[in-house]
C-alpha cells in the first residue's frame, strides 16, 4: 500500500497546479494530504467515481433558519385571534339556550373582535362600539384597561343567573390574557402607530363592555364598580 504525503502533493501542485486529484488504486492520502487538498479547493475521487469534495470550511454548519421575534410574535397573535373567536362562538352557544339577548350580544362583541384581523390586513375598521354609559364607564375611560368591577367567587355560581355570569368571565379573563401578546407585538413591531392603540382600545372596550354585561346579569340595579 502506498501512501501519498503532503510533500508527495505539494511537489506536484509546483509542477503543475491542478484543480482535481485521482487517487489511484493501491493507494492512501495521509491526513496531512487531505487538508492540503481542502485549503485549495480541489476535489478529490477515488477509483469507485465517488466524489468528494473536500469542505472548505470544516468545522463550520450551517446556521439554523430563525424567524424574526416580530415574525413570531404576530404569528401568535394571530392564532390568538382565532382561538379568541373560537370562545366567543362557544359562550354564545352556551347562552343560546338560556339567555337568547345575552347570545346575541356575545355575537355583537365578537363581529366587533373580528374587526382586528381588518387592521392587521391593513385595513380600517368597519364599525366603532358604542359606549353604554353608567355610573363606573364612560366615553373618556371606556378604551382604557380597567380592573372588573367587582370579583367573581363562588357567591355568583348560586346565583339564578350564576352560569351566565361565569361564561361571561371566562371570555373577558381570555381577553385579558390576549393583551399581554397585544403589548408584546406592538413592542415588536416597527409600526407603532396609531393603529396598534387601536386594536389595545377595541380590546379594553370590549372587556368593559363585558363587565357591565356581568354587572347586569348578576342583577346589579346600579353600577357595582368599585372606585
Amino acid at each position: 500500500m502506498k501512501f501519498i504525503t503532503e510533500d508527495d502533493l505539494r511537489d506536484l501542485y509546483k509542477m503543475q497546479p491542478f484543480t482535481e486529484y485521482e487517487i489511484e488504486p493501491g493507494t492512501r492520502i495521509t491526513p496531512g494530504a487531505r487538508q492540503f487538498l481542502a485549503d485549495r479547493g480541489i476535489n478529490m475521487f477515488d477509483d469507485d467515481t465517488s466524489w468528494a469534495k473536500p469542505n472548505t470550511e470544516k468545522g463550520k454548519e450551517c446556521p439554523a433558519k430563525t424567524e424574526p421575534k416580530k415574525e413570531i410574535c404576530n404569528k401568535r397573535l394571530c392564532i390568538r385571534i382565532k382561538s379568541m373567536e373560537t370562545i366567543f362562538l362557544s359562550v354564545a352557544e352556551e347562552l343560546l339556550n338560556r339567555d337568547v339577548l345575552l347570545a346575541q350580544k356575545v355575537i355583537y362583541l365578537k363581529k366587533s373582535f373580528s374587526d382586528i384581523k381588518n387592521m392587521m390586513e391593513g385595513k380600517n375598521f368597519m364599525e366603532q362600539l358604542s359606549c353604554q354609559q353608567c355610573t363606573g364607564i364612560n366615553e373618556c375611560n371606556f378604551s382604557e384597561n380597567m380592573e372588573d368591577c367587582f370579583e367573581i367567587t363562588d357567591f355568583h355560581i348560586q346565583l339564578g343567573k350564576g352560569k351566565e355570569i361565569i361564561l361571561l368571565h371566562k371570555l373577558r379573563c381570555a381577553l385579558r390574557e390576549m393583551e399581554l401578546d397585544l403589548s408584546e407585538s406592538t413592542e415588536n413591531s416597527d409600526d407603532k402607530n396609531n393603529q396598534w392603540k387601536e386594536v389595545v382600545a377595541r380590546v379594553n372596550q370590549i372587556i368593559n363592555t363585558l363587565s357591565q354585561l356581568i354587572c347586569v346579569t348578576a342583577g346589579g340595579e346600579k353600577c357595582q364598580r368599585q372606585i
